[in-house]
């Protein structure tokens, strides 16, 4: 075996040198202080840091309200939706399914992408609940514009209604409001 020599110190040297014979440094008109803790801290945020801050705040706020773009049961065009959350009076119940009570808001998700109807309506029902609204009325429509195709937007809407924490009750509305192509739904009350 061969034993491999290394350069010493000034012989590196040398060759560095002679390899870096004419060149120039680089001058330019900005000195760079090594950032302290305290600089870093104290940097001022910029319009790109803000926008990426508040996207991930929204992602969140969707990803907490837990809706899937699936629906667990399709449902025809027809049938009618009705659902109470526990504590739900019977007599509350049938004033919501005769129409007396009265809907303050809607919000008409035709034309919309399962996606999309999803975090409008999850908006939708966070901004009448922060509005002290009684009850809304939801149009998810009935899927009669493409026939043989199942009504998916309106089984959607009875699954996601059913997880949202600030719904008590909805379901199918009167003729007048859209029949089984809508929905009153019963909000909670904050009591502040």
């Amino acid at each position: 075996m061969n034993a491999m020599s290394y350069p010493t110190d000034t012989e590196a040297d040398l060759d560095f040198g002679t390899a870096m014979k004419g060149v120039t440094p680089l001058t330019h008109d900005r000195h760079t202080e090594p950032q302290t803790l305290k600089s870093k801290l104290r940097r001022p945020r910029d319009r790109a840091t803000d926008y990426r801050r508040q996207a991930a705040t929204q992602e969140i706020e969707q990803v907490i309200d837990g809706l899937s773009s699936e629906a667990r049961e399709i449902l025809g065009s027809n049938d009618e939706l009705l659902f109470a959350a526990p504590g739900v009076q019977l007599r509350m119940l049938k004033r919501l399914r005769q129409g007396h009570v009265p809907w303050e808001a809607g919000l008409d998700l035709h034309g919309f992408s399962v996606e999309q109807a999803r975090d409008e309506l999850s908006s939708f029902i966070r901004d009448a609940g922060r509005q002290q609204m009684r009850a809304v009325l939801v149009v998810h429509g009935k899927a009669f514009t493409q026939p043989g195709q199942p009504a998916l937007l309106k089984s959607c809407v009875n699954d996601w209604l059913r997880q949202l924490n600030s719904v008590l009750a909805f379901c199918s509305a009167q003729p007048k409001d859209g029949g089984t192509g809508a929905v009153y739904v019963l909000l909670k009350r904050d009591n502040r």
